[in-house]
């Protein structure tokens, strides 16, 4: 796979315009490891490889089990999860298909009951961020590294 371009290089302004959003998303009161489950399963659903090694990485530095980032994909079934991720995940779900879904009532009465009103609008943001990078890195054809993938491998 042979990389497109390179966003932080081609538009300096754009991506850190980007950052600063990633930085607020900081300071929003989510707890960053809900936060990483949100990113990692939105880009499982967007089929965007560099994300996915990012952010599986980045959960994984800061506790994320292994099990749990296995079980991500299957998280309905899993008991792993606990009732405010379960929230999150159904949300990150009905907005990244947002062209299917239209945010169902359903799944926003599930956010309400575990997230504030602020939580819920950052938490929507931090969705649809996810979903800007994993489109922008998709388009660039972003390579994930892979050096201890192949010497894991040998």
């Amino acid at each position: 796979m042979t990389p497109r371009f390179n966003a932080f290089k081609v538009s300096p302004d754009l991506t850190k315009a980007l950052m600063g959003v990633e930085a607020a998303l900081a300071e929003s009161g989510l707890e960053h490891s809900l936060a990483e489950l949100v990113r990692l399963r939105a880009s499982q659903i967007n089929g965007c490889a560099f994300c996915i090694h990012m952010h599986a990485a980045d959960a994984r530095s800061h506790g994320e089990t292994d099990l749990r980032i296995i079980m991500l994909n299957g998280w309905r079934e899993s008991p792993l999860f606990t009732d405010r991720e379960r929230a999150a995940l159904a949300w990150t779900e009905a907005l990244t298909r947002i062209a299917k879904t239209h945010a169902p009532d359903a799944d926003y009465e599930l956010v309400k009951s575990q997230f504030s009103e602020s939580e819920i609008v950052a938490l929507s943001i931090l969705i649809g961020q996810m979903n800007a990078w994993n489109r922008l890195q998709i388009a660039a054809r972003a390579v994930h590294p892979v050096e201890a993938a192949k010497s894991a491998a040998a």
